[in-house]
């Protein structure tokens, strides 16, 4: 069985749900609904799963409900239980450091100072796992980030942000259905941004 995990990182509650954080959370809902597949409560480790079987791929979905600073938890226990090494994993998130609706694809890092990555690299003493990170932009103070990133998307990221989703869903499917061994990474650079050609609409 060639089995690949792909992980949102988020935190869990209606509070959290539409804020800049949960960026993960959002692209994974989105890449389930474009495959017909439902989450559900996972049994054996603290979040939602939701899987599809073609010919002898399988393809788990995975959000964890353990808050994001303790999300390497959840990974481990879903690789424990999937048989799956790090090679055969994609993490989805936020990051600040890049601007909103910039992606970068890369198949290993540093958790570049988000918590969730951290956890993750911190859990499986390694680096060496494929994550898709999605700018969201940085407040211009360090000291306003918590607060920016727990903050829903303001008027104008919300009109963007359905084709930013959408693109970073595609993405993930691209990733997921390699033949070859999934580290070696799909560029986002070949995907058609569809954020580029809303704005272009809207201008």
């Amino acid at each position: 069985m060639d089995t690949r995990v792909i992980f949102g990182l988020g935190n869990p509650g209606r509070e959290y749900e539409n804020t800049r954080h949960n960026l993960g959370f959002m692209v994974l809902a989105c890449l389930a609904r474009q495959r017909g597949l439902v989450f559900k409560n996972c049994a054996f480790a603290k979040g939602w799963l939701a899987q599809e079987l073609t010919g002898s791929r399988l393809t788990v979905l995975f959000l964890p409900a353990t808050f994001m600073n303790l999300s390497g938890n959840a990974v481990r226990k879903v690789l424990d239980k999937q048989g799956v090494g790090l090679a055969q994993i994609l993490l989805v998130c936020d990051d600040l450091n890049l601007d909103f609706g910039q992606m970068r694809l890369r198949k290993k890092g540093s958790d570049g100072g988000h918590n969730g990555l951290k956890s993750v690299i911190a859990a499986f003493a390694s680096q060496e796992f494929a994550r898709l990170r999605i700018g969201i932009g940085h407040p211009g103070n360090k000291d306003a980030v918590v607060d920016y990133v727990l903050q829903p998307f303001n008027k104008e990221e919300r009109e963007r942000l359905p084709a930013i989703v959408e693109t970073a869903a595609e993405c993930c499917s691209k990733w997921a259905s390699q033949v070859e061994r999934p580290e070696s990474v799909v560029h986002v650079d070949a995907i058609k941004s569809r954020d580029t050609e809303r704005r272009g609409e809207l201008k």
